[in-house]
């Protein structure tokens, strides 16, 4: 496989270790979820400050466009779509959370080809049908099991509205990459990001909520370092590479290891039926990642 969908690969499975980080957190006190995410981009502020301001050094002045849709896309991509998929792991489990999370490489494809004028092959959209088709055996066998419909609906709505956050980032990030670079990008972003976050967190909480347990810390700072700085890098040089499309599904192999981990950290049952799933998922990815 090429570069880029390697450090796609990594990327998904960076992002998806974060829902077991956050139930795991939410399981060792009652943290609420602004308070966790203001700890995870806290703890990643001084890495992404530094390659910003490393990559920014004798690039390009940005103009006022340039500056208002890094904002937009920093609201939309790990402020936004955060905030909105650490309310939803309140009601649902991480391996139904990831599933509904990665319905967005369908929101991708959709937008870029509704909005942006991109072109979708035979090959995208077999694989983006296979991928689907995974996706929606192990969530509707996951909501029939469930005792609470209604928290559960409630959490998947709370996630497929960071899916669409989050599809709407990728879908504008393109551009932007291709315009400042990936590392430039992503660390101006995600100071957007952790600037909405902070912000989010102290018109809403008192900042004596920041004192939590020690295991919180714990699962904050493996937040940042493993599920927000290392993907979001990979990511970007993958969307450079492969475009935002391919990226997105080749992202949807991150399912598999949210719901083994699941599994094995936090007891969540696995089914024949997510097994399944998750092979056609496999199906998808590997169609898409073969060369033309």
């Amino acid at each position: 496989m090429t570069a880029g969908l390697w450090l796609a690969i990594l990327a998904a499975f960076g992002f998806s270790l974060k829902a077991i980080f956050v139930k795991l957190a939410y399981a060792a006190a009652p943290v609420e979820p602004v308070t966790l995410l203001a700890l995870r981009m806290a703890f990643s502020l001084p890495v992404f400050l530094w390659v910003g301001l490393h990559s920014s050094h004798g690039a390009a002045t940005l103009d006022r466009r340039d500056w208002a849709l890094l904002v937009v896309l920093g609201l939309l991509g790990y402020y936004g779509a955060s905030i909105f998929d650490f309310l939803g792991l309140r009601y649902i489990s991480a391996g139904l959370e990831r599933l509904i999370l990665f319905t967005y490489p369908t929101l991708v494809i959709v937008i870029g080809v509704l909005f942006l004028g991109h072109a979708a092959g035979r090959r995208e959209w077999a694989a983006l049908a296979l991928c689907y088709l995974g996706i929606a055996v192990a969530f509707v066998h996951d909501l029939g099991v469930s005792t609470d419909k209604a928290a559960v609906w409630l959490g998947v709505g709370f996630v497929f509205a960071s899916s669409l956050s989050y599809a709407l980032y990728l879908s504008g990030s393109a551009t932007m990459i291709a315009r400042l670079g990936s590392a430039r990008f992503t660390a101006l972003a995600m100071l957007v990001s952790t600037a909405a976050t902070l912000a989010h967190f102290a018109a809403t909480q008192p900042f004596a909520t920041l004192r939590q347990p020690l295991p919180i810390y714990a699962y904050a700072l493996a937040m940042a370092l493993l599920s927000t700085i290392v993907p979001v890098f990979a990511q970007s040089a993958a969307i450079r590479r492969i475009g935002s499309g391919r990226t997105a599904l080749v992202g949807m192999l991150g399912p598999l290891l949210t719901i083994a981990c699941g599994w094995a950290l936090l007891d969540e049952v696995v089914s024949v039926w997510q097994i399944a799933g998750a092979a056609l998922v496999l199906g998808g990815v590997a169609l898409v990642g073969r060369r033309p």
